[in-house]
């Protein structure tokens, strides 16, 4: 793997981010707007499922209000955060915080599948319950805590 972040980091164009004034710090602008939007909606969606919030709006309507918005951040964000790593890849691989927050993505998004595969599934027998089913409430907390380890751990990638 070390061999491929290195071919990827001698890239013309993730050299040119790494090398530019300008580039390196316009994407990571870009990907702070990136986490706004992704955490920003699924810390709001999440807030529902765990009762601490919107406790009068149906489910499925908070989500379909909020998961466009949180896949856009999304989209932002793999694009924004392939270049930034490109630019720094070997450093990146390294760093024992940029692997925590790998494995913490990787964790988010298994939680985000099984939660839509299974109780999300059922969300109509639930969906205006005021108390939300315990493995929503879960997935929910979970959530919240991986986005909050993710967001911390992309931080401390610059310092470690």
């Amino acid at each position: 793997m070390y061999g491929f972040c290195e071919w990827l980091e001698g890239s013309q164009w993730a050299t040119a981010i790494h090398q530019s004034l300008w580039l390196f710090p316009l994407i990571e602008t870009a990907h702070l707007f990136g986490i706004i939007l992704l955490v920003g909606a699924t810390s709001a969606l999440d807030l529902r499922l765990i009762g601490l919030a919107m406790k009068r709006e149906p489910v499925s309507r908070t989500a379909g209000r909020l998961l466009p918005w949180a896949s856009a951040g999304l989209a932002i964000q793999v694009v924004t955060g392939f270049c930034l790593f490109a630019s720094e890849a070997t450093r990146c691989w390294e760093n024992e915080a940029y692997r925590i927050k790998m494995v913490m993505l990787v964790l988010a998004g298994l939680n985000a599948l099984i939660f839509h595969q299974t109780v999300y599934r059922r969300v109509a027998s639930w969906d205006e319950a005021r108390v939300t089913p315990s493995g929503a409430k879960f997935a929910g907390c979970c959530s919240i805590l991986l986005w909050f380890g993710i967001v911390a751990a992309g931080r401390w990638i610059a310092f470690l």
